[in-house]
Formats: C-alpha cells, sequence, structure tokens
C-alpha cells in the first residue's frame, strides 16, 4: 500500500513539472529576460527624433504668442517712460508764473525754460478806513508792503513778481530783474524786501506772486550714444537771456532711450492772457518705437 502511494506521488510530480516546461512558459521566460535588458539603441534614437519633431511643432505654434508678449510689455514700458515724463512737465508747468515760459533750441538740444511759483497773494494798494497800512509805492523803491487776506508760504530765497507780461525784453521782465523783488523777511501782516524795489506796473487785480526758482527741462535726442535723454534743471540763478544749459543749481535724469522730441509754446488772445505748450516725444527701444503727445493749457493772468 505504501509503495502504490509512492507511485502515485511520483507521477503527480511529473506531470506538474512537465506543465512548466511547456513551451508557453519558455516564451513568456525568454520576454521577460529580455525586457530586464532596457532599451535598444534603435528605440532610443526613435524615442528622440520622436521628441525632437514634438518640440519643433511646440515651438512654432509658442513662438508668436511669446514673441507679442515680449512686444507688447516693451511697448508698455516706452508708454509709460514717455507719460511720466509728460505728466511731470505739465504739473510743473501749470504752477509756472504767468508769461515766464521760453524755448530755445541750441543745436540738436531744445531748452524748455519756466519761472516756478510757490504761492501769491494780493498786496495793500491803499490805507484802510482809518487811514492806516503799509501801502506798495509805484512811485518810488518800497522796502515792505501788507499782504490783504492770508500771508502765503515764503522761504529765504524766494522772490516777489508783480504784473509780470514778458519772458524777454527790459520791461515787466521777471528774468531780468525789472518786476521781482527779492523777499527778505515777514511777519503776519507785512513782507520786507531787501533791497527796495520800484515795480514798473501796478497789477490791475494788485496781485503779486512767489517765485520759488528757475527750471529748465532739456531735451536731447542725441547724447548717450544715440539713446536721447531728457533732464531737469533747478534752483540756478535766474538770468537773462536763456541758459542752454543753465549752470549751478541742481538736475535728474528724467527719461532715457528718447528719439525725438520738440517743445512748442504759443499765447492767444487780444491781450495774450491764454498760453498753450505743445509737447511731442518719441521713445525708442530694441527697434519699437512710441511717441506721445500732449496739450498743456497756460493762465497768463498775471
Amino acid at each position: 500500500m505504501s509503495s502504490l502511494k509512492s507511485q502515485v506521488s511520483s507521477l503527480k510530480l511529473k506531470d506538474a513539472l512537465g506543465a512548466l516546461l511547456t513551451p508557453n512558459f519558455k516564451l513568456q521566460t525568454s520576454n521577460l529576460r529580455l525586457r530586464g535588458r532596457g532599451f535598444t539603441l534603435v528605440e532610443m534614437i526613435v524615442v528622440l527624433v520622436i521628441t525632437g519633431i514634438i518640440g519643433a511643432v511646440v515651438a512654432v505654434f509658442i513662438r508668436r504668442p511669446v514673441e507679442s508678449y515680449v512686444d507688447v510689455a516693451r511697448r508698455g514700458e516706452l508708454t509709460d517712460i514717455a507719460d511720466t515724463a509728460l505728466r511731470r512737465i505739465t504739473r510743473d508747468v501749470r504752477t509756472a508764473l504767468p508769461n515766464s515760459i521760453r524755448i530755445s533750441p541750441a543745436g540738436n538740444v531744445i531748452y524748455l525754460e519756466y519761472l516756478q511759483t510757490s504761492s501769491g497773494g494780493r498786496y495793500r494798494a491803499a490805507p484802510d478806513s482809518a487811514g492806516a497800512g503799509d501801502v506798495l509805492d509805484f512811485a518810488a523803491a518800497d522796502a515792505s508792503f501788507d499782504v490783504i487776506g492770508t500771508m502765503p508760504a515764503l522761504a529765504a530765497g524766494n522772490s516777489i513778481v508783480i504784473y509780470n507780461l514778458s519772458p524777454t525784453g527790459s520791461t515787466a521782465n521777471a528774468y531780468s530783474g525789472d518786476n521781482r523783488g527779492a523777499y527778505s523777511s515777514n511777519n503776519a501782516t507785512t513782507i520786507t524786501l531787501s533791497p527796495a524795489k520800484l515795480f514798473p506796473f501796478q497789477s490791475p487785480a494788485k496781485r503779486f506772486q512767489v517765485v520759488e526758482h528757475a527750471v529748465t527741462y532739456a531735451c536731447d535726442p542725441s547724447s548717450s550714444g544715440g539713446a536721447g535723454v531728457l533732464r531737469r534743471y533747478w534752483n540756478y540763478g535766474i538770468v537773462d537771456p536763456q541758459p542752454t544749459p543753465p549752470t549751478g543749481g541742481s538736475n535728474a535724469l528724467l527719461a532715457t532711450n528718447i528719439a525725438s522730441c520738440s517743445f512748442t509754446y504759443s499765447a492767444s488772445g487780444g491781450t495774450a492772457r491764454t498760453g498753450m505748450l505743445a509737447l511731442n516725444l518719441q521713445v525708442e527701444q530694441a527697434g519699437e518705437r512710441v511717441q506721445l503727445f500732449q496739450q498743456v493749457h497756460v493762465n497768463n493772468v498775471p
């Protein structure tokens, strides 16, 4: 009985080994060995070629959007440069002393100058009801006068200008000093000048302006190796004729990459009490060019 069981067990073991050694099992074992070896050279080359083709196709489709984005960003930067410069000039010109804007070209550079005011007020032209008050004398040099209303802000180096009519010439021209007195001190009601000043004309509205200093904008498209600049000068000596460029004081770079610029000024009306300043600024970078134009209304009522 024991011998018969041993023979049966031996037959079952042979059948199991036969099943394991079938052709299908040998083929699967062979495939597993081949997979364990990695990629062949041909397979690697095919993958590289396909990847290159896909990359080239993607590059063709995204090139234009990327270039467009870069161009738009560059235009935005150039527009911002020009817009910031024009806004600064516009803001400054609105504080200009009436009839003080003057423009002068010198070679490739164009200069825009004006006298910057900080405040103003009304002077006493007649005594009060009690016969008192420091009246500003227009018949002889006067060293002081009363202010009607609130005393304006004043500082050392300021000037008092009355009835400015022209940025040139020798009559009613603050640049020449004809109608510009040097501020010395003040109290709650009175302004003192040093030296005493004889102003040539009375203001119909009894007005005076407080001038801080002269300001010049110089636009030079040919400087910095072809990359033009716009520069601001201020706090230099007030002189006549117009300095090109100003000497002394302070200056700062306002804009770069200036390709061209133009400043034109004209006064209109029967009494030339309205002025128009036209500003044209062109900025260029990497072949991209942006041009902005702006007009500024100037109040010339002295």
